[in-house]
């Protein structure tokens, strides 16, 4: 054989033994990822992390892409051998990140891969530092948060999120002296309309404005079908002045003023309301909508850059 044909028989067998290997080596890198993937208890564990952080139920995470990261990046911090705790703090406060600033909304391959990457290279600590400080300003919360929540889309993410917000909190449900936004939740209760539907439909008021997303709350039926067309100066006015004076209880149970107010601000409604009519619907929606992102940034961090969700 030629000294040269020698040399590429001999090179194409190199080659042929380093391709299998590679390939071996891929299929075997492959082969554990999907198993650590599929593993039951590293499922469960990701869903505690999820429920913990507030999200009782499916219904309440929209981004499937969200979702999807959160447990990719479960999986990669626990490969990185980072402590159960830090993986748990980090995992929450990614997706509850992903879902505020809609991360991974339409095609998220790409981010996705950049995002594992930077955690492969960092610490996480810091690839979550610089994303809060590029993402969460002051004028997200304040300006671009409220605006995600000008929308009559009854699956809106930032309210779900807020829904996750007071489940976490432990809040009750709109007027309820004792029952909890998440077991109206999980019984598959239904939000309504703190300015009633039908009374907003009588002022000429169309889909589109009634049904925004800052009009809603979750309640008991028994509480809503009370309530029906009524104004919000007219029960909340009643629970206010009659019930909470002693009068029969017409809507919920609750009968201490201060027990009320406090039953407004889990629900971020501005007190102001007890006094509202249709006339002041817009100026409700604003002010609900800053209370509500006022709580959600309340729900991310505690004192400073200290994280709530831990």
């Amino acid at each position: 054989m030629p000294f040269l044909s020698y040399l590429w028989v001999g090179s194409r067998k190199t080659l042929e033994v380093d391709e299998q290997s590679i390939e071996e080596n891929t299929y075997k890198i492959l082969k554990a990822a999907v198993l650590d993937f599929v593993n039951e208890t590293n499922f469960k564990r990701f869903l505690m992390i999820i429920s913990s952080a507030g999200f009782c139920h499916s219904k309440l995470i929209t981004s499937d892409n969200a979702l999807n990261f959160a447990y990719a990046l479960y999986l990669k911090l626990r490969s990185l051998n980072y402590s159960p705790e830090k993986i748990e703090k980090f995992v929450r406060r990614w997706l509850v990140l992903s879902i505020l600033t809609s991360r991974y909304s339409g095609s998220a391959e790409t981010r996705f891969d950049s995002d594992i990457k930077a955690v492969e290279d960092c610490p996480i600590e810091e690839v979550l530092a610089d994303e809060e400080e590029v993402n969460l300003s002051e004028s997200f919360w304040s300006v671009a948060l409220p605006q995600k929540l000008r929308s009559s889309y009854a699956n809106n993410p930032v309210f779900n999120l807020f829904l996750a917000a007071q489940c976490k909190n432990g809040a009750r449900g709109f007027l309820s002296k004792d029952i909890l936004v998440k077991d109206l939740i999980e019984q598959r209760g239904d939000v309504h309309h703190v300015f009633p539907k039908e009374y907003l439909k009588q002022g000429g008021l169309g889909k589109g404005q009634y049904n925004q997303v800052a009009n809603y709350a979750y309640v008991q039926s028994e509480i809503n079908i009370k309530i029906g067309k009524k104004a919000p100066d007219d029960y909340l006015g009643y629970v206010l002045n009659v019930q909470c004076e002693g009068g029969q209880c017409l809507y919920g149970g609750i009968t201490d003023i201060a027990d009320f107010k406090k039953n407004l601000e889990e629900n971020c409604i501005p007190f102001e309301t007890v006094e509202m009519d249709e006339s002041n619907y817009e100026e409700f929606l604003q002010k609900r909508r800053e209370l509500i992102s006022s709580r959600l940034k309340q729900y991310y961090f505690r004192n400073s850059r200290d994280i709530v969700l831990y």
